[in-house]
């Protein structure tokens, strides 16, 4: 654990209003990203609240999770779809990794997960389903250390947004 200081992990899952998209930071409590972690969550950004990943209430995943909102939350429908069944979703990815050995079971390390949740999503199921689809996609990534600079330059010519028709 000593060696661990900062991954970095991102996917995109599903498509439609129901689209996943996490952007993740693994790192060490006493490194850079514990420090973005205790930022975070002592500065409040409207619209954009951070907040702990639970399983249940009083049961925090570990490592210890939290999830940023990237897009702004404008309303209670909104709010209840990012810190509702996307959350779940991520808390559900954090935990299942733990157990399949991908990520360790510590305090030592901390996840910061910025997640995309379109304003007009309205199934829940659908988007807890791609949630923990994209972030146990982006654990994997991080923890594997992918892509790797030979496959960044290889799909780099074809790269293309995947919100937009052309660039």
């Amino acid at each position: 654990m000593k060696q661990f200081h900062l991954r970095t992990g991102e996917a995109l899952v599903g498509d439609g209003a129901e689209v996943a998209h996490i952007d993740l930071l693994i790192g060490r409590v006493d490194g850079p990203v514990g420090r973005a972690y205790a930022e975070v969550l002592s500065r409040l950004v409207e619209k954009q609240e951070a907040v702990q990943v639970i399983l249940e209430p009083g049961m925090a995943v570990k490592p210890p999770t939290i999830i940023v909102p990237t897009v702004p939350v404008r309303s209670l429908r909104q709010a209840s779809m990012v810190y509702g069944p996307a959350q779940a979703g991520v808390a559900k990815a954090v935990a299942k990794s733990v157990e399949d050995g991908i990520l360790p079971a510590t305090d030592e390390l901390v996840i910061i997960a910025k997640v995309f949740v379109h304003p007009t999503a309205t199934d829940r199921h659908r988007v807890f389903i791609n949630n923990f689809k994209a972030m146990r996609h982006a654990i994997r990534k991080a923890m594997e250390g992918r892509p790797t600079p030979e496959e960044t330059t290889e799909h780099a010519e074809n790269a293309r947004h995947p919100f937009r028709e052309s660039l």
